[in-house]
């Protein structure tokens, strides 16, 4: 890419977009194309053909995606699977309509199956069956790792797909129902604190900045008090403060920081090409060309939600639900082969969570 180029980031405002777009304008590229969903609706065809008609992007980060944890994807299944499919076609085929001369598809590594080894490499992807709580999603990244395989091979595009791990960071989703888990313990957990401390005033800021269902910071502290039962914090005898999660808290779950995703991306938009992503000794069969983006390394989500309480200053309890799905007990990537092509993640989860705390504190 040049620093002239013009690139399209699909989903700029969200936590890979928006990370995406950082990095980029610190690296001195300048001529970005950026579209909110009001102003372009990628589930709409006939809108994002006229965008890349007269847009021609030179390059395309398609970042965007409809996202979220366990309860989302799980209740959700039918728009998961159908928002996610047509903004990956719409976008995808368009971008080889218009000669966009390299793409790079995000997923997730939730396209890896259920009882998939561990740790996960590429290969792994399509071996047995994928976790049922996540099903439609994941059908749908698959389904975008082939479509940009498939049109590489018939068309000789340069569709490029990375799959990265748990991401977190600036600009995530906190909403109580549908992010994902990190954001989800961070908001809770902090709201457990204020709720302890008594700190009416930080309750209803967070509230005014992200109202949950219909309450927000005007409503009555008897409005407030019941949405935060409803979803798990509860204040006791004697100002006891409990905070109630999903599941055993045995998983093991990999998180990365989305600055560092960020950074991955960009290298591979830079330096690779997808002929080099086709695995050695390849004759005919082309497949599992896409590359994991990951640490390596995992934390239990009990371990992770006393992380966020130590760095939060929550002196409450956190209460385990077992009633609750776990999911996936096991998720962990294999990222050999990113590190073979010359990257590696800088920031460790507690450096991470720091980070992601004082950023969402100073949002109030």
């Amino acid at each position: 890419m040049e620093k002239s180029s013009k690139i399209y980031i699909a989903g700029h405002r969200g936590l890979v977009g928006s990370a995406i777009l950082k990095r980029l304008q610190a690296k001195g590229y300048e001529n970005f194309i950026l579209k909110t969903h009001s102003e372009l609706d990628l589930t709409n065809q006939l809108a994002v053909a006229a965008f890349f008609e007269t847009e021609k992007p030179d390059y395309v980060f398609l970042a965007a995606a409809k996202v979220g944890g366990i309860m989302a994807n799980n209740i959700y299944r039918g728009q998961f699977i159908y928002e996610n499919l047509m903004i990956q076609n719409n976008v995808i085929h368009q971008a080889y309509l218009n000669e966009v001369k390299k793409l790079l598809f995000l997923g997730s590594t939730c396209i890896y199956p259920r009882e998939a080894p561990q740790p996960m490499p590429e290969d792994s992807l399509l071996t047995s069956p994928l976790e049922y709580t996540n099903e439609p999603y994941a059908i749908a990244k698959i389904t975008g790792i082939k479509m940009c395989e498939s049109y590489n091979i018939q068309y000789g595009t340069n569709f490029i797909s990375v799959m990265p791990t748990n991401l977190y960071g600036p600009n995530d989703n906190f909403d109580l129902e549908k992010s994902h888990v990190l954001p989800a313990l961070l908001r809770k957990i902090h709201l457990g604190k204020c709720l302890e401390d008594k700190n009416w005033q930080a309750i209803r800021d967070d509230l005014n900045l992200r109202p949950v269902e219909s309450v927000s910071g005007t409503s009555t502290q008897a409005e407030i008090e019941g949405i935060l039962s409803k979803y798990g914090i509860n204040q006791q005898a004697g100002n006891h403060v409990v905070v109630e999660i999903w599941g055993t808290g045995k998983p093991m779950r990999e998180f990365l920081w989305s600055e560092d995703m960020a950074d991955a991306c960009i290298f591979m938009m830079e330096n690779i090409s997808f002929g080099e992503l086709i695995p050695a000794g390849t004759t005919k069969e082309i497949r599992n060309t896409h590359i994991n983006i990951g640490t390596g390394k995992e934390i239990s989500i009990r371990d992770l939600a006393g992380q966020i309480k130590k760095i939060t200053g929550f002196q409450g309890d956190l209460l385990f639900d077992t009633t609750k799905p776990d999911g996936t007990m096991r998720k962990l990537t294999d990222p050999s082969k990113l590190h073979g092509l010359g990257w590696k993640h800088q920031v460790e989860i507690e450096e991470g969570i720091s980070r992601m705390y004082e950023w969402y504190t100073n949002q109030q």
